[in-house]
């Protein structure tokens, strides 16, 4: 097998996940690629796609939110990804598995839960979610009155496990606030969920993530034994540095190690960093615990020579837009030149209506 160095394995990401340069693609289109976007935050999807495409503008992709095109729902991992609707219904019953693994498991609502019917319940929740859009509190109220010896949170968890559950409008909408509410995917987007196809979501993940061990792909989707799975899959193999067989669809090809990687400012939350066993590709163990929280929030980052060098925040008050760019080293000036400049024009994009605009930098750190 072909060796494959961590440099190519970077080139790699960036060609797939569209950040050696920008697409001229649809927003829709884009989703697809991308095999969805990260959206434990309503508006990291936002800043995700403005990071990919040319011309790329938030109503466009808060009209596919309000046409049902796509969908945020908890996905992969048990986190909130923001998909097609296509996949959304293709990748729920494949992920089910962890649903119904947290529902047994769960330290807060599992022994709540017990001795329940679990599809009684479910049947109920959709009931009441077929008449309208819920809130989970109005949801867990509602369910209560049927089991009042439950916690209502309990019961809304169970719902949130059983049911593909998708986060409706408002929520989401560029400019708009208002709280989560769910209904059913399979009846908001008026089609069926089909039976489980793995092999399907393989091809998907590395399709836009791959060259990838058998690890990265369920780090990513959050579920196991998918090693056999692939195994029965057409798919090329390659090597790691370290010995791990890596795996890709056939038709794909690898960009040379070589090829320049312009920098990029990439929002919170972005899959880049998110979607490996094995982050270092884009980004170092060190940088890595700098970048993400400890309870989950993913800052944005500034990417450089293809690797996560530091973060960026922005602030607003009043009328006065600031974005802070703070390097973890420092950086050749023709990059931190282009990352200040990409910074200037993601406020334009983000503050229209700002009466100032400012991008400072902090000394390395």
């Amino acid at each position: 097998m072909e060796t494959l160095s961590r440099r190519a394995l970077n080139r790699a990401t960036l060609e797939r996940q569209l950040l050696l340069r920008r697409a001229k693609m649809s927003a829709h289109d884009a989703v697809a690629h991308l095999a969805g976007l990260q959206a434990q935050a309503p508006f990291p999807p936002y800043y995700a796609l403005w990071s990919r495409l040319h011309g790329f503008r938030p109503k466009e992709l808060a009209a596919l939110l309000e046409e049902r095109r796509v969908v945020r729902i908890a996905l992969m991992r048990g986190t909130v990804h923001l998909v097609t609707a296509a996949d959304a219904l293709a990748w729920r019953p494949v992920v089910q598995v962890l649903y119904d693994r947290d529902l047994k498991t769960n330290t807060q609502h599992a022994r709540e839960l017990a001795d329940l019917d679990h599809d009684v319940v479910a049947g109920a929740a959709r009931e009441l979610l077929t008449r309208s859009a819920l809130s989970s509190t109005v949801l867990g109220a509602e369910l209560a009155r049927r089991w009042p010896d439950r916690a209502p949170a309990s019961l809304t968890h169970l719902a949130r496990g059983r049911l593909p559950l998708v986060q409706t409008p408002p929520r989401a909408i560029w400019g708009k606030a208002g709280q989560t509410t769910y209904a059913c995917l399979d009846e908001w987007v008026g089609a069926p969920l089909p039976p489980p196809a793995p092999a399907s979501l393989i091809s998907r993940y590395l399709r836009a993530f791959g060259p990838a061990t058998v690890a990265d792909v369920q780090a990513w989707a959050g579920i196991t034994r998918l090693g056999e799975v692939a195994s029965a899959m057409d798919l090329r193999r390659y090597r790691d540095e370290d010995g791990r067989e890596l795996l890709d669809l056939p038709e794909l090809t690898v960009p040379d190690e070589d090829v320049p990687a312009p920098p990029r400012l990439l929002g919170p939350f972005d899959q880049t960093i998110l979607s490996y066993a094995d982050r270092t590709r884009v980004i170092s163990d060190e940088y890595r615990k700098r970048v993400i929280s400890q309870n989950g929030l993913v800052k944005g980052t500034l990417l450089a020579g293809g690797q996560v060098r530091g973060f960026w925040e922005t602030t607003k008050s009043k009328q006065a837009a600031i974005v802070e760019l703070s390097p973890f080293e420092k950086l050749p000036k023709r990059d931190l030149a282009a990352l200040e400049s990409a910074a200037g024009r993601l406020l334009s994009w983000a503050e229209p209506d700002a009466e100032t605009r400012d991008v400072r930098v902090r000394p390395p750190a």
